[in-house]
């Protein structure tokens, strides 16, 4: 199977520079639907059997632009949720080490199993994002298209390919594609990481959340 991993378009909190998680608030920009629309082209064509996205708004509302174009319906699933960021949430990245200095410290230390103040983990995440991979690799698709957030996404690769996650993080781009392969062994490789060839004429939108 091929997964192709998307990471959704900017958001009005992405270009605020302002922490989402798992808050509801932040829909798209208006280049955050372009840049979907432009998904949308790079993936036409391709033997697509499903799409499956975080019910988030920016993410779902990327999935649907994508989907109207693949003609598919899209497969809501709540474990492709972003990290919960706890007391982060809905703040600018810039005052974080005004408001929770400690916290931001120990959440840059890479541990895995430091958990956010009201959030989770690194691990708890890549838990939860690996579990619905698994699901959906042992589904009876040639290829499908999985778009949720940079955090979950970087998390479920790294489980996936046995990289540490204390390894150094990693942001992925607003509608970046990712490419997983996943053999009848049940062996994933990657196949191609945060490409954004098909943003060029609309443009790039900022980094994620929080690194992982």
């Amino acid at each position: 199977m091929i997964v192709y991993c998307v990471r959704h378009g900017e958001s009005t909190y992405n270009a605020q520079g302002r922490l989402q998680g798992q808050s509801d608030r932040p829909v798209l920009s208006a280049l955050g639907r372009q840049q979907s629309e432009a998904t949308a082209r790079a993936l036409l064509g391709k033997p697509i059997g499903a799409l499956f996205a975080s019910p988030l708004r920016r993410a779902y509302e990327t999935a649907e632009i994508i989907a109207a174009r693949l003609k598919l319906e899209v497969r809501a699933d709540p474990r492709l949720k972003e990290i919960n960021v706890g007391v982060f949430q809905d703040q600018l990245r810039s005052d974080l080490e005004k408001h929770h200095p400690e916290a931001l410290r120990e959440w840059l230390s890479g541990r895995p199993d430091y958990a956010i103040p009201g959030g989770e983990s690194r691990a708890q995440l890549a838990r939860r994002g690996r579990e619905a991979f698994e699901e959906i690799f042992g589904l009876d698709f040639e290829q499908v298209v999985v778009v949720a957030h940079g955090g979950l996404l970087v998390s479920t690769i790294k489980s996936l390919l046995n990289i540490p996650l204390e390894n150094p993080p990693l942001a992925l781009e607003n509608c970046s594609i990712t490419t997983l392969s996943r053999d009848g062994d049940g062996r994933v490789e990657l196949l191609g990481l945060n490409q954004t060839d098909h943003l060029a004429e609309v443009g790039r939108g900022g980094p994620g959340d929080l690194v992982v």
